[in-house]
């Protein structure tokens, strides 16, 4: 190879060779192109270059900032930059309308309509107050029982606590009577301020019946009573001392005989003049009128908060579906704006177990809890409590299957009882009525289309079963059908507002298999109630 054709070797040097890598000998010198030398344990390599590389002077080293900013100044680069500018910025606008355009034509969510704590959930009934819980053995229920079962009704997911009357009434005596002072047998103002402080840390209210002559025939004395200026001067200091206690309203029984209304009037006054936001008060008129017609005119009258009656009574022990409908209906409808309230039963006419039949049990519950407005409930109701042929007296609440099932540790005369229907036992059992209760009561609470949403009672396509809608905006739909036969009933529901698949939430009956149920094809047990529920489709 001439000298002329010789390309330029590199030199390589290679520093820092592990010692069991360095050569043991070699050469001091390097003479001809493609060998190695060694030199203090230092190694060239001759590498020859690539043909195309041999001229550097030919390498292209890009364009000098002098020539690029020479070209960037032509009219070509200059359009060209204004274009893709313009391009960029048309690009964010239709991008930033597009976004308005999407939120102006999203549904919008619709104002939720104003509600107090009584609208938001069930109140559960203790009036008969000596049969619920005895705390110091004297074989009286009292307020002390009351306090040590707070952690159970705060499971029972309700909203509030109607207690009593609890003060002192000599039958029919009105110089006898108190309204201030609690009665000896039934506990203390300092007991009662204690279960006011223990209601409170579960969030339950406790509202006090101030019926005055609870113990004696008539709830207002006489006729008269009433209008007796010494008497109305003693109620509104009543009332007055009990709603600075502490108490979030207060109940009146037998309305329908206080022949005033415009006491009721003044007495709604006072409890808003005690209401402040989050601690509303609510004034609460009960009547034991069962007629329907009676119950109407008292709506149209009061001026409480709530009117709570044992209308639903009227339907009978077995009740036809197109007999439940048209009263669901019509109290709707004589409610007005009015919000409405839902009993069976009451203080004066009994629990709902020993008012209706036991196969309709579970479904009334279900009627309850998802019809618009709020449950109310007598203690026991939820574990299916009765009162018993021949019994005298109100039935103990029944806690276990202890001695007296658990009311009092006083020795008291057999009562009448079933250690299956107590709430220790139906607390360890998910089929029980007591856990369907529990779960109703939640349901009633969180969902927005039960707690305050639009009800549409649906076409009945078969004689016993009853079916309605429950919806509210964008949430959560419930259906609910109601199978008052003690038979199969086969339910095919089409409805333009409905889908073909619905979703078990809840049913009355224990085997009843969670899933998806097509409604074309539904068929329902013997007295079962189903709440089912689908998504809400824009």
């Amino acid at each position: 190879m001439s000298q002329d054709a010789e390309v330029d070797m590199k030199e390589v040097e290679l520093n820092e060779m592990e010692p069991e890598k360095q050569p043991m000998t070699g050469s001091p010198s390097s003479g001809s192109p493609g060998t190695l030398g060694e030199k203090n344990g230092m190694v060239k390599v001759k590498v020859p270059e690539e043909d195309g590389e041999a001229d550097a002077g030919t390498k292209f080293t890009g364009l000098s900032k002098e020539e690029l900013l020479q070209v960037a100044g032509t009219p070509a680069w200059v359009r060209t930059r204004w274009a893709l500018l313009i391009l960029f910025w048309l690009g964010w606008l239709g991008m930033l309308a597009g976004a308005i355009v999407i939120i102006i034509q999203a549904p919008r969510c619709k104002e939720l309509p104003p509600q107090e704590w009584w609208h938001k959930g069930g109140i559960y009934r203790i009036q008969a107050l000596e049969a619920f819980q005895d705390s110091d053995a004297d074989g009286v229920g009292d307020l002390a029982g009351v306090e040590q079962r707070i952690d159970y009704l705060s499971s029972l997911k309700v909203k509030g606590l109607v207690i009593g009357p609890i003060h002192v009434n000599t039958p029919d005596n009105l110089a006898g009577t108190d309204l201030r002072e609690v009665d000896p047998q039934l506990g203390t103002k300092e007991t009662f301020a204690k279960l006011l402080e223990a209601a409170k840390k579960k969030s339950l209210k406790i509202i006090l019946d101030l019926t005055p002559n609870y113990r004696g025939q008539m709830p207002w004395f006489s006729q008269e009573t009433p209008r007796n200026s010494d008497f109305q001067s003693k109620m509104k200091a009543a009332l007055e001392y009990w709603l600075e206690c502490g108490v979030a309203g207060v109940q009146m029984e037998g309305v329908e005989k206080l022949n005033d209304s415009q006491l009721l009037v003044e007495w709604k006054n006072l409890t808003s003049q005690y209401s402040s936001d989050g601690n509303a008060r609510v004034l609460i008129a009960e009547t034991g009128q069962q007629d329907s017609w009676q119950i109407f005119s008292l709506l149209n009258e009061t001026s409480a908060d709530l009117l709570v009656s044992p209308y639903l009574m009227g339907l009978g022990q077995e009740p036809t579906g197109e007999k439940v409908e048209n009263a669901i209906r019509e109290y709707i409808q004589a409610s007005g704006e009015k919000w409405p309230s839902w009993s069976v039963g009451g203080p004066r006419t009994g629990h709902m177990a020993s008012l209706v039949k036991e196969r309709l049990l579970r479904l009334y519950h279900m009627l309850l809890f998802t019809l618009p407005g709020t449950p109310f409930t007598n203690y026991g109701d939820e574990i299916g409590l009765q009162e018993l042929p021949g019994q005298s007296g109100v039935p103990h609440m029944l806690w276990n299957d202890s001695a007296n099932f658990g009311f009092s540790s006083k020795s008291l005369p057999q009562g009448g009882g079933s250690s299956n229907i107590t709430v220790k036992a139906q607390s360890e059992d998910r089929s029980s009525l007591l856990s369907l209760f529990r779960h109703l009561s939640e349901l009633r609470g969180k969902e927005r289309s039960l707690l305050h949403g639009e009800f549409m009672m649906l076409p009945r396509l078969v004689p016993d079963v009853c079916v309605y809608l429950r919806s509210w905006d964008q949430n959560k739909r419930f259906l609910v059908v109601l199978n008052l036969a003690g038979t199969r009933s086969a339910v095919p529901i089409s409805h333009s507002l409905l889908p073909p698949e619905v979703t078990v939430e809840l049913s009355t009956d224990p085997q009843r298999q969670e899933g998806q149920l097509a409604l074309k094809g539904l068929t329902l047990e013997p007295s079962e109630g189903l709440l089912l529920h689908f998504p809400y489709v824009a």
